[in-house]
């Protein structure tokens, strides 16, 4: 297991236990860290404190990634508890109902701008407010989820495919920008799988057979396989390796048909 003792890190993202980012939360507490989740809204709060309830001293705190104040008083509230950021694990993403179930043609303005906001910006936004605190660390190594729908048409992903095509150009160019402060930015690209963000795009079950059938592995992924990769990205093992994504899908992306 990557080693993370000792190690402070904010993870966004989590709904509730189906999420891939409290999969990831939990396994970086089982490596050593001390963990900071966030919560978007008032109808999430009490999922997120009961998951983190059952960690070793996390601290929950609220940030809606769409709000600038809130994301700064996130900064100011993790330099209070924490005094810097060695890690953080982006896994914010949304896209109105309508925008995956309509033909890409029909995707909105408003629907439009919200998911590049919610699913890719907001990468953008908390980084630049966690440097300063990675810096007092030394440096930091921040990882984003994606998906294979950034580089290949899936079904009903539509405006998610162009959202999670921006996130990773974020993550070159942050990957770039940040490197000369020995900050690294990588993204991990998992394979399909149930949680309660997938759940809402259509075809959801068409996808997974299709990873049975055709990934080299003949299998579908397991949550605790991604939290896995993405706390080797996290970690000092790491080291070397900035402005990657690395794909956990048991080889299906590099099936042709």
């Amino acid at each position: 297991m990557s080693d993370l003792s000792g190690k402070l890190g904010l993870v966004v993202g989590v709904a509730n236990k189906r999420s891939i980012s409290w999969a990831v939360a939990q396994a970086a507490a089982a490596a050593g860290a001390r963990i900071a989740l966030t919560y978007p809204s008032e109808r999430l709060e009490e999922n997120v404190r009961e998951l983190a309830a059952t960690l070793d001293h996390a601290v929950v705190l609220p940030c809606d990634v769409t709000n600038d104040a809130q994301i700064a008083a996130l900064a100011t509230s993790l330099q209070q508890e924490f005094g810097g950021l060695d890690f953080l694990l982006h896994g914010a993403a949304f896209a109105p109902a309508a925008e995956l179930s309509n033909r890409f043609i029909q995707t909105s303005r408003d629907g439009f701008r919200l998911a590049l906001d919610v699913s890719a910006y907001s990468l953008i936004a908390l980084t630049n407010a966690c440097v300063p605190l990675m810096d007092t660390r030394g440096g930091g190594s921040i990882v984003t989820l994606s998906h294979i729908g950034a580089d290949r048409v899936f079904p009903n992903y539509n405006v998610m495919g162009v959202a999670k095509a921006a996130l990773e150009a974020s993550v070159r160019y942050l990957a770039a920008d940040l490197g000369p402060q020995n900050i690294r930015v990588n993204a991990v690209s998992a394979g399909p799988i149930k949680t309660l963000a997938s759940a809402g795009i259509p075809g959801l079950s068409m996808m997974l057979q299709a990873q049975r059938e055709r990934a080299p592995l003949r299998r579908g992924m397991e949550l605790g396989e991604i939290a896995d990769a993405a706390v080797f990205l996290l970690s000092h093992a790491s080291r070397a390796i900035t402005g990657e994504v690395l794909m956990v899908d048991g080889g299906y992306h590099i099936v042709g048909i």
